[in-house]
């Protein structure tokens, strides 16, 4: 489990199942997932763990007793150790180790008291140590700057002490890989992008791409306040606005609802997207870039959802047909060089607030996206949802029965909706995930900027409207407050610079 979890929910486990079998569950829990086939690389892509340093490989890792050495041996290298010491070993315990060493990943070395108990280990393991082993430096104390400091002498090995590990939770090895790892500051700005569109860097063009989805956002809201229906929308539905208040006279009201909320939804994923091309792809952060990817590959095929629908928006392909090039440009190659620098550790009660807001984060990325999926879904088939039809006083037989055209128009407002709503979703989760560092205001400000344009345009619209059913509000309502805290409580770790 990740520190989002570990800590934020260690403290309720404790209290369930008692502190010593919290940590084995965990253990083993996490032993199980990294013995599945392919289950360590998943979860080291997943949790964006850096690469162990070649010249640590056989230095750095962590030194555990017997009892817990089949899954440590597991475990610890998907979390960036490359030794595993295990002892004391008494002749008790050889089969355990023997058991424990059979799928290593990692150098594992015995900790033996008697000779005879090495003799035979010794074609188990990597090697056998009988006595007090030399040229070991135990870290008792979970201070990055001090592992990072001793790794530096080339000198030995540098193991973490179990208390280390339970301490400072499973991320302890990957903060400090990523502390030690050289960086070539400062990155580059505006002033260095040369004219020659051709030798653009990759993070200008999804700087790009994100200020075109802020100003295609702000020109559908424009268009939605203003005439409403742009000219294809009159030749499609067969009326003009005049028209649609005769059918029903909610029905505008209720397309500019749909209208607002999309908008919103398109200024939040161009701040998404303008952050994560700025202070991510631009610092040379490959998960930045694996974030926009990822983001892109769900919103971008929604377009296609006009198969299902049968409405052609003009409008929505020709921003697609404009920006999804610049998006393969953004993306194409991954960023190579590193440009940022490592701040001193914050006091650790900063990051433990920071890690309850992490896991809140993810959360609702998690929840927006269920929510994207099943708007698409009732886009894609029944189009309203109850309190749709509750609010203006109809059906959608009735609707369809005025204008067969009105129905299918609708759905695309719905839809595409959701299908945005999928891709700003997957941009939060994956910069709860991977962005949480210390110091990157950036990702702070982004998400903050995200949540005020998605739930301040749905919140207004709503009320303007007075389309206010609390049940349909419910997500919006409960996804901004858990949102505001999660900015709240991670503001002091995410800001954070040492004085």
């Amino acid at each position: 489990m990740p520190d989002w979890t570990y800590h934020p929910l260690r403290p309720m486990a404790n209290a369930v199942v008692g502190e010593r079998r919290a940590q084995r569950l965990a253990l083993r829990l996490l032993g199980g997932l990294v013995a599945l086939p392919g289950g360590g690389r998943v979860i080291a892509r997943a949790f964006d763990h850096p690469e162990l340093p070649a010249e640590w490989a056989e230095r750095f890792g962590a030194t555990v007793p017997v009892e817990v050495a089949r899954d440590a041996i597991r475990v610890l290298p998907v979390q960036g150790a490359g030794v595993v010491e295990v002892g004391p070993v008494g002749r008790d315990d050889v089969e355990k180790v023997r058991t424990a060493a059979r799928e290593r990943r990692c150098r594992v070395i015995a900790l033996v008291t008697d000779a005879e108990v090495g003799v035979e280990l010794e074609s188990h393991v990597d090697e056998v140590i009988v006595g007090e082993p030399v040229d070991r430096r135990y870290l008792t104390e979970p201070d990055i700057a001090a592992a990072v400091t001793a790794l530096a002498d080339p000198v030995g090995m540098v193991l973490a002490t179990p208390e280390v590990l339970i301490a400072a939770g499973p991320s302890w090895f990957n903060r400090v890989i990523e502390a030690a790892q050289p960086t070539a500051p400062p990155p580059p700005n505006l002033r260095d992008v040369p004219l020659d569109p051709r030798r653009w860097p990759a993070w200008c063009w999804g700087l790009l791409v994100g200020i075109g989805m802020i100003v295609a956002g702000i020109g559908a809201a424009a268009i939605t306040l203003g005439p409403v229906l742009l000219w294809y929308d009159r030749d499609y539905l067969g009326t003009d606005v005049d028209g649609l208040h005769e059918i029903n006279h909610h029905l505008v009201h209720f397309l500019q609802h749909d209208r607002i909320t999309m908008a919103g939804n398109m200024i939040a994923i161009g701040a998404l997207y303008t952050g994560l091309a700025w202070g991510g792809i631009r610092l040379g952060r490959v998960w930045a870039r694996n974030a926009y990817l990822l983001s892109g590959l769900i919103g971008f095929p929604t377009l296609f959802y006009f198969l299902v629908i049968g409405f052609v928006e003009p409008l929505h392909v020709a921003v697609a047909v404009v920006l999804f090039p610049m998006f393969l440009l953004a993306v194409w190659h991954k960023p190579t060089r590193p440009h940022w620098t490592v701040p001193p550790e914050c006091p650790e009660q900063v990051r433990r607030r920071a890690l309850v807001g992490q896991l809140l984060m993810v959360a609702v990325g998690v929840g927006v996206f269920i929510g994207g999926v099943v708007i698409s879904t009732v886009g894609l088939t029944v189009v309203f949802v109850p309190t749709d039809l509750q609010f203006m006083h109809t059906d959608a037989a009735t609707l369809r029965a005025a204008n067969p055209h009105l129905l299918p128009f609708i759905a695309h407002d719905r839809a595409g909706f959701g299908g945005a709503l999928m891709a700003t979703a997957v941009a939060i989760v994956l910069l709860g995930l991977w962005g949480w560092r210390q110091g990157e205001a950036w990702v702070w400000w982004t998400l903050l900027g995200a949540t005020v344009a998605g739930s301040a345009s749905a919140l207004v619209i709503h009320f303007f409207i007075h389309y206010t059913a609390f049940i349909h509000l419910l997500p919006v309502y409960f996804g901004s407050a858990v949102l505001a805290v999660a900015l709240i409580l991670a503001r002091p770790y995410l800001t954070y610079r040492a004085e």
